[in-house]
């Protein structure tokens, strides 16, 4: 890149993150709350419930079970759900999934943050605004950790980082299932099968309809929905339909997509469901349309002919500037100085459990490994693992955080029958088992980073409103 692109790049760039980060000025929001609610059904006779939204206009649920054990737990949700608004939904949804937590004796809390869309530190503000709310109006508890799901875990470890310092308002943090790589490599696998799809497929877009670089998902104007995007899935595919009933075409596009992408069968569509919508959200609405994305250089593989593939799949550069961006947002730097226990089903099909290995990667080179304890589970799904281990965990973390005493994979998974005992989900802890390389699992990009620096007015408008995410 010569000077002059470079410097147009940078003002760009401060540009977009300056109008972006003036957007929740404009915007009066009635807080309310907490006010007193029903409890979902299971809880009904064992917590009292709370719901309302705080001033950025984030709605939240709150439960604090009749025999509280004086300690929080602090939910971030995965996804991130689309839409422009708040869900007053989602916390009381939330609530009613993780009341194990409540069983245990630990009041909950969750924000359905301010909005739908990406932005983590976005979210982990909300999380942590939560957090304060949450003391100022119920006292301050005598524990409070974080927990995170998904996206969420992606979520919770960043507000571990901001928030989480020593002798800060988090003793210990629970990160399930969690999306660890950072957004700026934890989606080359949806880059990969935005690309790879599109080659074999070609109707996203048809050769009749607009273009537009694949790297933006899809095209801003866009009226494609969620049900349209299946059918043109199926229409190349045949994935919805049992193998004896697809054609032969369809069915050795649906063998080359799998095989090149890694992407298993079972959960495609949500894999390119992220990869059209949740992208145009990021690079539209998020990134000012600059392209965080690249796939220059990556030697696709497993095809029936793959010198015709990276022949004629489609090549894009990331712009460093928006490449940077999405990192800051979303990147983990390793930094953590509270107790983090993560679990993780081996086979989760949505975030891959090399995950785990680009956050165990990441603590290390940040000198911080001791304190990390990951925990693998033989599980085969993403949303929902055992209950009896999401309550084990739980109190794994717990004593860590209170006697010091560092777990071990294995006391952590013979600490779960007894937890078992009580909910009859199983156990199905894997002690000695070691995630591969994130590169063993998706494609590395060539030639790795180099972000251009901020400059002295974008850190100061970064640091102006630190945690509010690439767009608030």
């Amino acid at each position: 890149m010569n000077g002059s692109r470079h410097t147009r790049g940078l003002a760009l760039a401060a540009a977009v993150i300056g109008a972006l980060l003036q957007a929740p000025a404009a915007r009066a929001v009635d807080t309310t709350g907490p006010a007193p609610v029903t409890c979902p059904a299971d809880l009904a006779e064992k917590a009292a419930c709370y719901t309302g939204q705080d001033p950025n206009g984030a709605y939240y649920a709150i439960a604090i079970p009749e025999d509280w054990n004086e300690s929080l737990v602090v939910h971030a949700h995965g996804g991130p759900d689309l839409g422009d608004g708040s869900d007053p939904e989602r916390g009381v949804e939330d609530l009613g999934r993780w009341q194990v937590v409540v069983d245990q004796g630990y009041a909950w809390a969750g924000s359905s943050y301010r909005r739908g869309g990406y932005g983590t530190r976005m979210a982990a503000t909300d999380t942590e605004n939560l957090r304060r709310l949450f003391t100022e109006e119920f006292g301050r508890p005598k524990r409070t950790y974080l927990h995170g799901q998904s996206w969420g875990g992606d979520v919770a470890a960043k507000t571990v980082e901001m928030y989480g310092g020593a002798g800060g308002p988090y003793d210990g943090a629970l990160l399930t299932n969690g999306v660890l790589g950072g957004g700026s490599r934890g989606y080359d696998h949806r880059v990969d099968l935005r690309v790879v799809y599109q080659y074999y497929c070609q109707n996203l877009p048809r050769p009749d309809e607009p273009r537009y670089p694949l790297w933006q998902g899809l095209r801003p104007t866009s009226t494609l929905t969620t049900a349209g995007m299946r059918a043109r899935l199926q229409e190349c595919t045949g994935y919805a339909s049992p193998p004896e009933e697809r054609t032969a075409l369809q069915q050795r596009n649906l063998d080359d997509i799998l095989a090149v992408t890694k992407v298993p069968e079972r959960t495609l569509e949500s894999h390119l469901r992220f990869s059209v919508f949740t992208f145009r959200d990021i690079v539209h609405k998020r990134l000012g349309d600059r392209n965080p994305f690249t796939n220059e250089g990556v030697r696709y593989s497993g095809s029936h002919d793959d010198e015709a593939l990276n022949a004629g799949v489609e090549r894009f550069t990331a712009d460093p500037a928006a490449e940077r961006d999405l990192s800051y947002d979303s990147d983990l730097t390793g930094k953590v100085k509270i107790p983090v226990l993560t679990l993780h089903a081996i086979d989760d099909p949505t975030a891959f459990v090399e995950h785990e290995a680009a956050y165990r990667d990441t603590l290390a080179g940040a000198h911080r490994g001791r304190h990390l304890v990951q925990t693998f589970t033989d599980e085969h799904e993403h949303s929902a693992l055992s209950t009896s281990e999401y309550a084990n965990s739980l109190a794994a973390l717990d004593r860590w955080v209170r006697t010091g005493d560092r777990p071990t994979p294995r006391s952590v998974a013979a600490s779960c029958a007894a937890f078992d005992r009580t909910y009859g989900t199983g156990c199905f802890y894997e002690p000695e088992y070691r995630p591969s390389a994130y590169a063993s699992r998706v494609n590395p990009r060539p030639g790795g980073t180099a972000w251009p620096a901020m400059t002295a007015a974008q850190e100061k408008a970064w640091s102006r409103v630190e945690g509010v995410g690439i767009a608030p």
